[in-house]
């Protein structure tokens, strides 16, 4: 059989791409589904008549579109069903039998040429082995490369040529109720001659976009190139790769995933307002709104949205953000692994150092070598750089038996500092040193004071 797409970008118009039948998803067999099925030039019948073995036998459509058959001679099936074929025959095997009664029975449909165009990955066309049977509608998806996110399935259009050239029919599909309530009547059997087209969805329900991309004839996982902009630690375009999943099929690269790549979040980002750019093939784009505190608070898992291939993510920053919200941000799955913070002053290792999300001034100082001889070691002082681009000041007390907390121990942000001052005696001994520098000793000091 062969199965033929129009509008290829790869190939000239009318050229069809040969496809080994292993390519082609298994289709139901010819002989068992032939309901609605139009004759057409090389399809192979067996005719049987009732009391009549002589005339029995397998005959193949000619290029005229008829039947040779002992007799009665050349009888033209083309555009017939099996039905109306059996009912032409029989009528003209009156003249020759008394009562004739004829069957007809598909062995071998013939190659067969329909059309497929709008969201589906690779329009073009396809050559299919007759020996794989009819396809259906979503074989037929799935052999143009699976539907994309942006696919209506409850509106796919088939225009069909009516038989014996009564003109044309639109067939309205809706593939939903086909995954839904497993309605296998919407999954159509294809003729020669059908045009489908999957129109684009004017809106995107996070859930059913969630459950399109799970579905066989949706665009297989495969690395794809996606843009991430706004508040990520490294925005720009990057490569996605799909994860293993727990079925054979490669899981589809998510919003999630998205992040991750570009570094993290930073913790001004506004996840509530996460958009994702897409472009439908009728040169719409649509703004898909993803909402990561939904995914954070109560696991909702359509906020992850499926992505494909030149999507754009972009993700706001904050106007303002709670202690808790900020803490919430730096320890989600899709934050930044680690931050930096300066810790600067009197520590063993003094300079910005990169430590992990939401960790407390306790361990930066820690992670710094820890005061050195010339620290206070009871207070710091943390300066830190709010969403609204004010700057706040800070006196903590430090005690590192504290756990983590909002006055003695807060967690850190990034690009937080940490000052740790002189102790008072150090700072007198700096004092004194500065002013016995341009004298000897403590007789200069005496003459200093007029002693």
């Amino acid at each position: 059989m062969v199965v033929a797409f129009l509008v290829s970008n790869s190939i000239s118009p009318g050229q069809a791409q040969s496809v080994p039948s292993s390519a082609l998803p298994a289709a139901t067999s010819a002989v068992q589904s032939t309901e609605g099925y139009v004759l057409g030039v090389g399809d192979r019948l067996r005719m049987e008549i009732y009391n009549v073995p002589e005339y029995s036998g397998e005959y193949r459509v000619l290029a005229d579109g008829s039947l040779n058959l002992p007799g009665i001679g050349a009888v033209s099936v083309q555009g017939l069903t099996l039905q109306q074929a059996s009912q032409t025959i029989s009528g003209r095997y009156i003249a020759v039998l008394r009562r004739p009664v004829v069957t007809l029975t598909l062995l071998e449909a013939r190659p067969i040429t329909i059309a497929i165009a709008g969201e589906v990955r690779r329009p073009g066309s396809y050559t299919v082995p007759s020996e794989t049977g009819v396809p259906n509608l979503t074989q037929a998806l799935q052999l143009a490369g699976g539907v994309t996110g942006t696919a209506n399935l409850r509106e796919i259009q088939i225009r069909r040529l009516r038989s014996a050239n009564r003109g044309s029919e639109v067939l309205t599909v809706d593939l939903w109720q086909l995954l839904r309530q497993g309605d296998l009547q919407q999954d159509v059997l294809l003729r020669d001659g059908d045009s489908i087209v999957i129109p684009t969805a004017t809106a995107m329900d996070l859930e059913e976009a969630r459950q399109l991309a799970s579905t066989s004839f949706a665009v297989p996982g495969e690395p794809i190139q996606v843009a991430v902009v706004g508040q990520v630690n490294r925005p720009g375009p990057h490569i996605l790769t799909p994860t293993s999943g727990s079925s054979a099929r490669p899981e589809v690269p998510t919003v999630t995933q998205a992040i991750q790549t570009a570094g993290g979040i930073t913790q001004t980002a506004d996840i509530r307002n996460i958009e994702v750019r897409r472009a439908g093939s009728d040169g719409t784009t649509q703004r898909i709104k993803v909402d990561f505190w939904n995914l954070l608070e109560t696991g909702d898992l359509a906020q992850d949205l499926p992505l494909q291939p030149g999507d754009t993510v972009f993700i706001p920053t904050a106007t303002a953000l709670t202690p808790s919200e900020i803490t919430a941000l730096g320890a989600a799955s899709f934050a930044a692994s680690e931050m930096t913070v300066n810790v600067v002053g009197e520590v063993a290792r003094p300079g910005a150092i990169a430590v992990r999300p939401n960790t407390p001034l306790n361990q930066a100082i820690l992670a710094a070598g820890g005061f050195n001889t010339r620290a206070r070691r009871g207070t710091v002082q943390l300066i830190r750089l709010n969403p609204d681009g004010t700057v706040s000041q800070q006196r903590i007390t430090v005690d590192f038996a504290q756990g983590i907390s909002g006055e003695n121990n807060p967690a850190l942000r990034p690009n937080d500092t940490v000052v740790v001052g002189r102790s008072s005696l150090t700072q007198l001994g700096d004092t004194l040193g500065t002013l016995l520098s341009p004298v000897t000793g403590v007789f200069g000091l005496f003459r200093l004071l007029g002693l």
